[in-house]
């Protein structure tokens, strides 16, 4: 569905990620995992078309992204980042913001969008402060009302930059949760996460980064077994089973 090929990309003159080639796979979770610097964001914002590559292709079902129409690409492509300004504005007109792509000249919302938003409020759990200012909440509430956003614009891709950094654990957990839950919409996920234990947990593949480049991009058993996490971090993995049928992993410096 998402296709990086020979991809290099970062910021003024310099590349963060060469040489790239990679295809997301349609319908599930894939985490991009890395340490700090090696390119992971920089990968995301490229495939998301938020910036431009230097060289190379990204094309969504075969259609170069950089042919499609920014309204019409906003159909296709949902992009949540890591740092932003939170704004003074209700969380249901927030949520609204995902419909504009879908608004006409107007930019007047119509039942449709409202009954949309709606739904999203609905489906992140958020009905009790839909008409609370944003400011107003904690920022696992706040995550919660940017996922319901993303919900509400309806597009079949979603990229998330580090969606529970910053957060306690349990609502980590929540948010993982909620990014679960598209998924099971049919909605293709990427997303940025440090935490390795819930890439590996939550992820249908995972993409290892190093120094701008692609080490590996498979099963989350398959990359826990070829032991390049444990290369690339400097670190020694092990995993244990909690239940009869939870996998845990376990992380130490070497």
């Amino acid at each position: 569905m998402i296709k990086l090929e020979n991809v290099t990309a970062g910021y003024e003159k310099t590349a963060v990620v060469k040489d790239i080639n990679i295809e997301f796979e349609e319908g599930t979770i894939t985490s991009i995992i890395g340490k700090n610097g090696c390119g992971k964001t920089t990968l995301l914002r490229t495939a998301a078309n938020v910036l431009k590559p230097f060289s190379g292709k990204v094309s969504i079902h075969g259609e170069d992204v950089s042919e499609i129409p920014p309204k019409e690409l906003a159909k296709k492509v949902s992009f949540l980042p890591q740092i932003r300004t939170v704004p003074n504005i209700t969380v249901f007109n927030l949520v609204l913001h995902g419909r504009y792509p879908y608004l006409g000249f107007s930019r007047t919302p119509q039942k449709k969008d409202k009954d949309i938003v709606n739904e999203a409020i609905f489906t992140m759990g958020l009905c009790d402060v839909a008409d609370r200012n944003v400011l107003e909440l904690s920022g696992g509430q706040r995550q919660k009302v940017y996922l319901a956003m993303v919900l509400a614009q309806d597009t079949d891709i979603v990229f998330l930059d580090e969606p529970t950094t910053y957060l306690d654990i349990n609502h980590q957990l929540e948010i993982l949760e909620m990014i679960r839950k598209l998924k099971d919409m049919g909605k293709t996920v990427v997303m940025v996460l440090h935490d390795l234990n819930s890439a590996l947990t939550y992820s249908g593949k995972v993409c290892l980064m190093h120094e701008g480049k692609i080490v590996c991009c498979d099963t989350p058993q398959n990359v826990f077994e070829s032991k390049l996490i444990d290369e690339v971090f400097g670190i020694t993995s092990s995993q244990v089973m909690v239940g009869k049928n939870e996998i845990q992993y376990v992380f130490c410096l070497n």
